[in-house]
């Protein structure tokens, strides 16, 4: 859990925000509370952006994955996502999430995978999907957030997506 690595992102993507002298893998990290779960952002793009998450340390007291920690694995890669279609002008801010739980995990690593449902000029929204390691569907999300103007060099000081 406690590996470090690198989120492939977009050359361009890379070029635009060193431009601004910003360090594009924190700023789009899963911040405190993702790196307090254990969550790995493994791919990112506004097209695409993929991560994962141990169940262990994530679960409720019946030892199934916590429905909040598939929530916050949601909402961060939706965000991330949501930043990347906003450009460096933007932050984005959630103001919707909804999370519609499938079946128990107990053990493992889950994946989410989200992809744009709708990318405009002041929201975008993410549907996120968290399998098992068995590729079976654990939780449905939905994210949509509003994409702020903003000083992404104080952004970059002050935290993360989401």
């Amino acid at each position: 859990m406690g590996e470090q690595h690198q989120v492939q992102f977009p050359q361009e993507v890379v070029d635009e925000y060193a431009a601004l002298g910003v360090d594009l893998p924190a700023l789009f990290s899963a911040g405190h509370l993702g790196t307090r779960m254990g969550v790995q952002i493994l791919e990112a793009s506004a097209d695409r952006v993929v991560g994962t998450m141990p169940v262990e340390g994530n679960t409720q007291p019946y030892g199934l994955l916590h429905g909040g920690a598939s929530a916050v694995l949601a909402e961060t890669l939706g965000s991330v996502g949501s930043m990347l279609h906003g450009g460096s002008s933007k932050i984005a801010v959630g103001v919707d999430l909804n999370c519609t739980h499938h079946r128990g995990v107990r053990s493992g690593l889950v994946t989410g995978v989200a992809t744009p449902v709708h990318r405009g000029r002041t929201t975008a929204t993410y549907e996120i999907v968290i399998t098992d390691e068995e590729d079976r569907r654990v939780c449905t999300a939905r994210l949509t957030c509003l994409l702020r103007d903003a000083d992404l060099a104080a952004a970059a000081q002050g935290g993360t997506a989401g």
